[in-house]
């Protein structure tokens, strides 16, 4: 058939030969490449169907016209530029780290890609994937997945407002991440990171940092769920205190641990209901400077040596630490404000230090080990 049309073709100079009784097709001589050329609400629009063969370009240019059914006209030709910083940014909300890791995003987009300067719907997903790359190859995995989850988004809400007929990257998936090197401290280590920061006689907020990093590791919070702690979030009575957790927006209560109650104690005295308990909210230059002078270190990639511990770090702590002596999982869980029945904690730390292990393995003799709560089985 497709021979048939080309047969049928005027012998003049025109490149473009109009297919007959197919309305809004086109082909192109010098290359035989069919195109579509449709008008909608009252403008004309042009596209590639990137195909020779007749009975797949009338296929396409059906997708081409139900795509364009799908869209407002008078928002065809917005760029993703001018989307982004007139339309999606102004309804981005969050914390104040994640809104300025979306704006660098944003601002780079602007800067880089030369995509982005045309119509959102002529963006394909070949282009994203080429940005990507070249912008946040050299990247961790992270970075990269941060960039195409905005970009996604910004799609999203473009396909909502009929801007675009469909998402270019809807299908694309994140890269793996590599597995982190997860350090934590010891408890006698993290003692002696404590006491060395507290004794350091020229740093007026020695004993501030002192205190925060102690509280960190003898209660199990985060820096921003710490940071937050007000004095009516302590009950010294009840022996209990409630932490807010940012990430999920929602409040979970915290037993007062008997290893935290005298430094709680001491830092609720002399306090009003509305006053924080800490003077400071991180203490991540004091831990990576007591690192420094105690040893604790870990070599990079580059050469660099850096903190082997940070905030983190003292919170993987106490979650270890509470797993080897016996404590269940999903009391560690939400201890922790976590809702998933202590899935992430089991996950995340399924491994034991090699001493915990040789001491449970220990336990498993033909003599009975003190302390044992016989498991009965109901008939």
């Amino acid at each position: 058939m497709q021979s048939d049309i080309l047969s049928r073709r005027p012998k003049n100079k025109t490149k473009w030969h109009k297919v007959k009784r197919v309305p809004g097709l086109y082909q192109y001589i010098p290359s035989d490449v069919f195109h579509a050329r449709v008008r909608h609400g009252g403008k004309l629009y042009r596209e590639s169907l990137d195909t020779k063969d007749l009975a797949f370009a009338k296929r396409k240019l059906a997708d081409f016209k139900e795509r364009l059914e799908r869209t407002d006209p008078r928002l065809g030709r917005i760029t993703l530029i001018a989307w982004l910083e007139n339309v999606y940014a102004p309804t981005l909300k969050g914390a104040p780290g994640a809104m300025k890791a979306k704006q660098r995003i944003i601002a780079k987009i602007k800067e880089t890609w030369f995509s982005a300067r045309k119509p959102m719907r002529d963006i394909k997903k070949s282009q994203v994937v080429t940005w990507l790359n070249e912008e946040y190859g050299d990247w961790s995995e992270s970075y990269w997945n941060s960039a195409l989850s905005l970009i996604r988004d910004a799609f999203d809400a473009a396909l909502g407002d009929h801007v675009v007929p469909d998402n270019p990257v809807a299908g694309l998936t994140y890269r793996k991440r590599k597995k982190p090197i997860r350090t934590a401290p010891t408890f006698e280590q993290f003692k002696q990171i404590v006491a060395d920061i507290r004794g350091q006689p020229f740093n007026r907020a020695a004993e501030d940092s002192g205190d925060f990093v102690e509280a960190m590791g003898l209660l199990g919070l985060g820096q921003a769920e710490l940071a937050s702690l007000k004095r009516s979030d302590v009950d010294l009575q009840s022996e209990r205190l409630v932490a807010y957790r940012h990430k999920t927006d929602t409040g979970f209560v915290v037993p007062l641990f008997p290893q935290a109650r005298p430094l709680i104690e001491k830092l609720c005295k002399g306090k009003k209901p509305h006053e924080r308990l800490f003077a400071i909210g991180q203490a991540r230059k004091a831990i990576a400077s007591s690192c420094a002078r105690l040893g604790f270190l870990r070599e990079l990639s580059d050469g660099r040596m850096v903190a082997q511990y940070t905030h983190r770090s003292l919170r993987r702590m106490f979650i270890i630490r509470a797993l080897e002596r016996g404590i269940n999982p999903q009391v560690v869980a939400l201890w922790q404000g976590h809702k998933d029945g202590g899935k992430l904690i089991l996950d995340t730390y399924s491994f034991v230090r090699r001493e915990h292990e040789r001491t449970m393995a220990a336990l498993l003799t033909e003599r009975e080990p003190a302390k044992v709560i016989p498991i009965t089985t109901q008939a």
